[in-house]
């Protein structure tokens, strides 16, 4: 006859979840096989038990039919054949969190249908900088870079690790004052891969790596911005054993532009005119990325004004557009003047219309200038 599930797990009736769970894990703990090697079958069956107590108590629909109509009424909820039938397999599977919380991640499942599987090691990955001009960034490009990477070695063979018998994994039993504990940890002659290099060729290390150069292709998105990082899958260093390669990692640094300074998708130029043509206009000619442009300068142009040439500055990296030229303007003041000039200057000092006036408007102060010299 079938134990009452409460009384397997020693706890009430009105037990809260929390409880119930606590309970669970005191008996995992004290029935656990790893723990009782000497009477391994016996603590098996009561290991099972209460498993099968739990995984009903612990679903609140479950326990709901169990408090109402008994085993009957949860009849085919639990693992075939109740505690005896049930799979140590699937006990780990269905209750993974209770056994993390009392053994810890490397405790053994003691071989009960579950296999250890050799652990597949990734190659590091590599970083390199690329510089980049202006135009570069501005057009998109491709560039071939050298890297040195560690690559397998040819003709390599391997073997099952000597050390773990090719499962990746080393057992510890250990003798505690609660008895005989069992657990697994990463092999360290194999990193857990189950395998030994056989041969090491000439110049290769003890994992059968060897260095090499290789050129590979980056391609540059337009656009893209300083410090920007760009990954190339696979192209970092191979790893041992069969593992998966690392990638190679581009970060990108930006060479100054001789004219044209960036900021996000935006460049800015410092335009110098002449005070003369500040106060009459001019058209001027300035660099932009890809060539040159013409702006027109106009009459009364302040010093410090900015002007805008739109999608004249850098794309945006997600195609959202381009950024605009921003001309800051100068007047250039002569230092030397000749004998003439200055008595020009002299008297244009004297008239009213070359005195500042930034309360008023711009346009009406030039109109006065210009009205001068007509």
């Amino acid at each position: 006859m079938k134990k009452d599930y409460y009384e397997v797990l020693g706890v009430s009736r009105n037990a809260s979840s929390e409880e119930i769970k606590r309970a669970y894990r005191k008996l995992a703990i004290k029935y656990h096989p790893d723990k009782n090697l000497d009477n391994k079958k016996e603590a098996e069956e009561k290991f099972k038990e209460a498993a099968e107590a739990y995984e009903i108590l612990s679903d609140s629909e479950k326990r709901q039919r169990y408090d109402k109509f008994g085993h009957s009424g949860v009849r085919g909820s639990s693992s075939p054949g109740g505690a005896s039938g049930m799979n140590m397999e699937d006990i780990f599977t269905n209750f993974g969190d209770i056994f993390s919380d009392a053994f810890g991640e490397g405790f053994s499942s003691f071989g009960f249908g579950r296999t250890t599987r050799s652990r597949t090691i990734k190659g590091s990955d590599l970083r390199i900088r690329v510089k980049l001009s202006l135009e570069e960034i501005a057009n998109g490009t491709e560039k071939k870079v050298k890297v040195k990477r560690l690559k397998v070695a040819k003709g390599i063979k391997f073997k099952d690790c000597s050390s773990c018998n090719g499962s990746g994994q080393i057992t510890h039993i250990t003798n505690t004052i609660l008895g005989r504990m069992q657990t697994t940890s990463q092999c360290d002659v194999c990193y857990g891969t189950g395998k030994n290099v056989e041969n090491i060729p000439y110049g290769a290390n003890k994992d059968g790596l060897i260095k090499e150069e290789e050129l590979v292709q980056v391609k540059i998105p337009s656009g893209i911005t300083k410090g920007m990082q760009l990954k190339i899958s696979g192209k970092g260093n191979e790893a041992p054993f069969g593992g998966i390669p690392g990638d190679l990692i581009i970060i990108t640094e930006e060479i100054p532009h001789e004219k044209l300074k960036r900021e996000g998708n935006n460049l800015h130029y410092d335009l110098y005119i002449s005070f003369p043509d500040a106060i009459l206009g001019a058209v001027k000619e300035v660099p932009t990325i890809n060539g040159k442009a013409r702006i027109k300068i106009d009459p009364g142009t302040q010093s410090g004004k900015t002007l805008r040439l739109k999608n004249k500055g850098l794309p945006n990296v997600n195609g959202y557009g381009n950024g605009s030229l921003l001309i800051h303007v100068n007047v250039w003041t002569p230092k030397k003047i000749n004998e003439e000039q200055r008595k020009f200057f002299e008297k244009m000092r004297k008239d009213e219309n070359f005195f500042p006036h930034p309360g008023n408007f711009e346009k009406s102060f030039f109109d006065r200038v210009r009205e001068m010299f007509s």
